[in-house]
């Protein structure tokens, strides 16, 4: 079954609904009252009628579609070129049809360092077809050689180290400050290697080394962008992160960045898509073992567990456990965060989205009780995850032990998926609004979120 997040925006109305903080009734009430400019003074303020377009596929009537375009500033002639719900204004297009060469590399890295801070939170713009498209042709390649050296100042391997050097020191400010507060910071350091491409002069190793910089800079933009609530941009991080990955020759790294597509499509209610992307990721990296293998092979699960798939789930969890006991120090650097604590983590997750709550809540506990305190963001994912477990289970005193235990750190790191987790949890309380105790956590959470 799929969690509590499907709540998250789905549909493109939803997204535009969200944003102007409308109801199902308040559009409906707004379309009405456009249409009654439009000269159609009898339309019904039908808030089922919205609930259909938005869930059931329903495309609205001719007049419904102007009367709303209306009230969104959305020009007549949009309505016809792009056929509903696509002419909702939700952000731009992510593209995605970059040439798989070093310069198209290039380019897309140009594109990001322009474009993804701009963008909006809320909304996955790459979905269905371009997904399984983009995924496909990740599979098909195969690593190419870097064209020859571009003219420009010479870029050696001091400099190149210099860059990659910094990139666990932004891990860990990501870990303990969440990722709105080093998004800027991430593409900073990406926007110096795509000059650096671009401009400078370099080797072919080098080249491959930038490459492969890059490829990483712009997974974990992507990583803090989605824990930002920044969804298109960080779609925009990742299919330059994938272009990046293959120009290095890099194929685990590639798989890396569509095991985080994956997680993506889970926490937005696109299971099958989540699907695709994690068999794509085991496919791509067929040859890794220990840490690297049981990640993806967990990310197999957790996408398997969101479409209520026990069998195919249990499958890939023997996977990752069979990989995990292999985990060495020489794992690369980026698959670190994946210990015991985050594993342990992870099954219950599977856990509680096939709703074995009792499991989800053993693997849940064992997690928090090895994880370690500096991983502010993380520790209180997972203390808001098994406190919505507590609660579902009966046990109100508990749950709200745990999700107090979260708030410091709620407040210490800003993160849009931790906001919804502390949703998720304001949901369960608000069953028990009888109770003093639950009503005044909801309040503090409130505030937090």
């Amino acid at each position: 079954m799929l969690t509590d997040n499907a709540h998250a925006c789905t549909h493109p109305l939803a997204f535009v609904r969200a944003q102007r903080g409308w109801s199902y009734q308040r559009l409906a009430r707004v379309v009405a009252r456009r249409a009654r400019d439009l000269g159609v003074a009898n339309m019904a303020a039908e808030r089922q009628k919205v609930w259909r377009w938005e869930h059931r596929g329903v495309v609205p009537d001719r007049v419904s579609q102007l009367a709303l375009a209306a009230e969104l500033g959305v020009p007549t002639d949009r309505l016809e070129s792009h056929p509903w719900p696509s002419w909702l204004p939700t952000g731009d297009a992510v593209r995605t049809e970059y040439p798989w060469t070093a310069s198209g590399s290039v380019t897309s890295l140009m594109d990001v360092v322009e474009d993804a801070l701009t963008d909006r939170r809320g909304f996955l713009t790459i979905t269905g077809p371009g997904v399984a498209s983009l995924s496909s042709e990740w599979l098909g390649l195969e690593p190419a050689r870097l064209q020859a050296a571009l003219a420009g100042g010479q870029v050696d391997e001091q400099i190149v180290n210099r860059i990659e050097h910094n990139i666990p020191g932004l891990r860990v400010m990501d870990e303990r400050l969440g990722g709105e507060s080093v998004r800027r910071l991430v593409d900073a350091e990406l926007g110096v290697v795509a000059d650096l491409l671009a401009r400078g002069s370099y080797t072919e190793a080098i080249g491959r080394h930038l490459h492969l910089v890059a490829a990483e800079l712009a997974r974990f933009a992507g990583w803090v962008s989605f824990d930002a609530g920044f969804q298109t941009a960080a779609q925009r991080y990742w299919v330059t992160a994938l272009h990046a990955a293959h120009a290095a020759g890099d194929r685990m790294l590639g798989a890396n960045v569509l095991k985080n597509m994956s997680l993506q499509c889970v926490d937005f209610a696109r299971p099958r898509e989540a699907v695709d992307l994690a068999e794509a990721a085991v496919a791509s990296a067929r040859r890794a073992t220990g840490r690297v293998a049981a990640m993806l092979q967990m990310r197999r699960a957790r996408a398997h567990a969101a479409l209520g798939e026990a069998s195919a789930c249990a499958q890939a969890l023997a996977c990752a456990e069979a990989a995990f006991v292999e985990a060495r120090a020489e794992d690369p650097a980026w698959s670190a965060y994946f210990d015991d604590a985050e594993y342990q983590a992870q099954v219950g997750s599977c856990y509680i989205d096939l709703g074995h709550l009792v499991h989800a809540d053993r693997w849940l506990e064992g997690s928090l009780a090895i994880h370690p305190h500096e991983r502010t963001r993380d520790r209180a994912t997972y203390l808001l995850r098994r406190a919505a477990v507590q609660i579902d289970l009966g046990n109100l005193d508990g749950g709200c032990s745990l999700a107090k235990e979260a708030l410091p750190m709620l407040e210490a790191t800003r993160s849009k998926r931790n906001s919804r987790r502390a949703d998720e949890v304001r949901r369960r309380l608000r069953r028990h609004s009888a109770d003093p105790a639950a009503r005044e956590l909801d309040q503090i959470l409130a505030r937090t979120a």
